[in-house]
């Protein structure tokens, strides 16, 4: 390994490879977290910070760079997602976010009518959600030298407990709405087929691009009923279920996940399991069986209309890390951790 490859920002193997070289295996154990809090010790998309010297709660932070290729999309664009994708970091690590930072940095020459529609959406959705723009920093590349448009947002949030994101064995595995949208139409968009399909024209397929923050009440209700939650941006579902199952040693398996039939239909046509399709307003978590059904039918009426559960976390010496995903005649596949780079750009 000389040179990095795209495959190396991907979410998958050779990110987790290309991390541990650079960062993890240099970080002293002991500054790899604050104390009590959580940090690369367990990488994830957030973080946090326990206040023990003025409450009993802890800061949530997390912060993203979003280089989305195309920066327009049915369903959204670069500044919706760097806004969302951000908050929904923090939500699935426990918080509710209350304060955001970003950095803009544009290509010389890049449309200022453009610009402004990307920001204005950025802001609106850190409006919508009550989340204050508290600072930020804004740069301008010399023309060749940047593709266009760059992101970067941080949130902070505050929460009670962080969601450490460690499954338990015996926990059921339950996912909020339909997993791929946004990771289909960005594949369509960039392999040249979008004009060719008419669910995106019409509307019937668009980026999931959503806030997570109704999920709130549900996450504080049972608090401490999760034991992992997160949204399945790159890598997809299969790449937080891998992760999940590798930091836990147990075995999951997995059923009837709920992808569109113009998710699947169009990720087959490309070669593609739409299992490795980033969403971007999709929740997936581990809970305690007891409470699985309930969690299910609270998330409903919040408003998640297609959440269900997926599947379970078990205890074996013989599949400890693995995921297996059962088929349509009954039998079950092994379902590997990404690799490669599936989708450049994602997000």
């Amino acid at each position: 390994m000389k040179f990095i490859k795209l495959s190396h920002g991907s979410g998958g193997v050779e990110m987790g490879d290309i991390l541990s070289k650079l960062v993890f295996s240099k970080v002293d154990e002991k500054l790899k977290k604050v104390e009590n809090g959580v940090g690369i010790d367990l990488p994830d998309d957030g973080a946090a910070i326990p206040l023990k010297n003025i409450t009993n709660d802890y800061i949530i932070l997390s912060t993203d760079a979003y280089t989305v290729n195309p920066p327009f999309f049915p369903g959204g664009n670069i500044g919706s997602l760097a806004a969302t994708g951000s908050i929904n970091d923090v939500v699935m690590t426990g918080g509710k976010p209350i304060a955001a930072l970003d950095s803009i940095v544009v290509e010389e020459g890049y449309p200022l009518d453009q610009l402004e529609i990307i920001v204005d959406s950025m802001i609106d959705v850190f409006k919508k959600e009550g989340v204050a723009l508290i600072g930020g920093d804004f740069k301008v590349m010399p023309k060749g030298n940047l593709d266009k448009i760059l992101i970067t947002t941080t949130v902070l949030g505050l929460a009670k407990k962080p969601i450490v994101d460690i499954p338990k064995d015996g926990d059921v595995l339950v996912v909020s709405d339909f997993v791929g949208d946004h990771g289909a139409v960005i594949m369509l968009l960039q392999m040249g087929v979008a004009d060719k399909a008419s669910e995106l024209k019409s509307g019937r397929l668009s980026s999931d691009i959503k806030p997570l923050t109704r999920l709130l009440p549900l996450i504080d209700r049972f608090l401490d009923e999760i034991n992992a939650a997160r949204d399945p941006t790159r890598g997809g579902i299969a790449g937080v279920l891998n992760e999940w199952a590798k930091n836990s040693g147990n075995l999951i398996v997995v059923e009837d996940v709920p992808i569109r039939d113009e998710v699947r239909r169009y990720a087959e046509m490309l070669g593609i399991d739409p299992m490795y399709l980033a969403s971007e307003g999709a929740a997936v978590f581990s809970v305690s069986a007891e409470v699985a059904e309930e969690f299910v039918e609270d998330m409903r009426d919040l408003g998640f209309e297609n959440a269900k559960i997926i599947g379970k976390v078990k205890k074996s010496e013989k599949y400890k890390g693995f995921v297996l995903k059962k088929t349509e005649i009954g039998g079950f596949r092994l379902l590997e951790p990404p690799r490669g780079e599936i989708v450049p750009r994602i997000c």
